[in-house]
C-alpha cells in the first residue's frame, strides 16, 4: 500500500514539474515576442533617421548655418547651438526647483500646503505643450513688449513642462531612501539638513540623474512651445536674452514644413537635425550613467 502511495505521488510531483516548465516555457516565448514587437519600432525609426540622415551629415552641415549665399547647401550649427543653450537654461532653471520641492514634499510637507502642491504637479504633469508656450510668451510680452521671441522665453516654457517631471521622479527617487539611514545620521547628531543632502540626496543620485536625463528627454523635443516662444532664425545667436533663437525641432519642422522649389536639400538637412537630435539625447543620457556611477555611494 505504501508503495502505491509512494508512486501516485512521484507521478503527482512529475506532473506538476512537467507543468511549470511548460508554463515557464509559455511565459517566456511571452516576454520575448513582447520584447521583440516593442523592439521593432524603435529599430525601425533608428534606421530610417540613421539612413536619411547621413547624406547631410557632414561637416558643413555643423560649421555653417542657413545665413549663406543662396545656392549654398547651408547647415544647422545655429540651431544645435540654440537647443544647448536653450536646454541648458531650462536645466538651470528646472533641476533646483523642481529637486528644492521633491525634497520638501518627501522631509518637511504635511498638511494641506503639501497636498496643494502635488495636485498642482500633477496638474502641471499633463499640460499641452502648446499651453506652456503660450503662458511664457504672455508673462514676457507683459515685460518685453513684441521682442518677447527669445532663448530664454522658450527655456521658460520647457520648464513648465520640466518641472513635474523632476519633482515626481525625485519625489520617488527619495521615498525609495530607507529611514534606517536617515535614523542613523539623526542618532550621530547630524542636523537634518545635513542628512538630506549627505545622506538622502547622495544615495538617491543615480535615481535623480535618471530622471532628470527623461525630463530632458521630455523636452529637448518640444516644437510646439519654442515655434511660439523662440522663434525661427537663419543666423547663429548666442545670447539667449536678445533676438530669436532656433533649436532643432524647430528647423527640423521649418526645413521640412516649407522646402523650395528643389524640395530635397531641405529635406536632407530636416533628417540631419533629426539624427543631431537623437544623438544629443543619446550624449545626454550617456552623461547621466557616467554621473551617476560617479557620485552613486555603491561605486565607492
Amino acid at each position: 500500500m505504501s508503495t502505491v502511495n509512494t508512486l501516485s505521488a512521484s507521478s503527482a510531483l512529475a506532473g506538476n514539474s512537467r507543468r511549470r516548465k511548460a508554463k515557464d516555457v509559455t511565459m517566456r516565448v511571452v516576454v520575448w515576442s513582447a520584447f521583440i514587437i516593442a523592439l521593432i519600432p524603435l529599430v525601425s525609426l533608428l534606421w530610417v533617421v540613421i539612413s536619411k540622415g547621413l547624406s547631410r551629415f557632414d561637416g558643413e552641415f555643423f560649421s555653417s548655418s542657413m545665413q549663406v549665399p543662396l545656392g549654398a547647401p547651408g547647415g544647422a550649427i545655429h540651431a544645435v547651438m540654440g537647443t544647448l543653450i536653450v536646454t541648458g537654461w531650462t536645466a538651470l532653471i528646472s533641476v533646483p526647483i523642481g529637486l528644492m520641492t521633491a525634497v520638501y514634499l518627501v522631509e518637511y510637507g504635511h498638511g494641506r500646503l503639501a497636498k496643494s502642491i502635488t495636485f498642482f504637479v500633477d496638474v502641471m504633469t499633463g499640460i499641452p505643450s502648446i499651453v506652456a508656450g503660450l503662458f511664457a510668451f504672455s508673462v514676457f510680452v507683459i515685460f518685453f513688449g513684441a521682442d518677447a521671441k527669445m532663448g530664454i522665453t522658450g527655456a521658460v516654457a520647457l520648464s513648465v513642462l520640466m518641472i513635474p517631471v523632476v519633482v515626481r521622479s525625485t519625489e520617488e527617487m527619495l521615498r525609495l531612501v530607507p529611514n534606517e539611514l536617515r535614523e542613523a545620521s539623526y542618532a550621530l547628531g547630524v542636523p537634518k539638513w545635513l542628512t538630506i543632502v549627505k545622506v538622502v540626496l547622495r544615495t538617491s543620485v543615480a535615481g535623480i540623474m535618471t530622471g532628470v536625463m527623461l525630463a530632458l528627454a521630455r523636452v529637448i523635443g518640444e516644437t510646439a512651445p519654442l515655434l511660439v516662444t523662440a522663434g525661427l532664425a537663419s543666423n547663429m545667436n548666442y545670447n539667449a536674452f536678445s533676438e530669436r533663437m532656433t533649436t532643432l525641432p524647430v528647423f527640423v519642422y521649418n526645413q521640412y514644413q516649407n522646402p523650395g522649389i528643389d524640395a530635397d536639400p531641405y529635406y536632407a538637412r530636416a533628417w540631419a537635425g533629426a539624427l543631431t537630435l537623437v544623438l544629443i539625447v543619446m550624449v545626454l543620457n550617456l552623461a547621466a550613467r557616467i554621473i551617476a556611477k560617479i557620485f552613486s555611494p555603491k561605486s565607492r
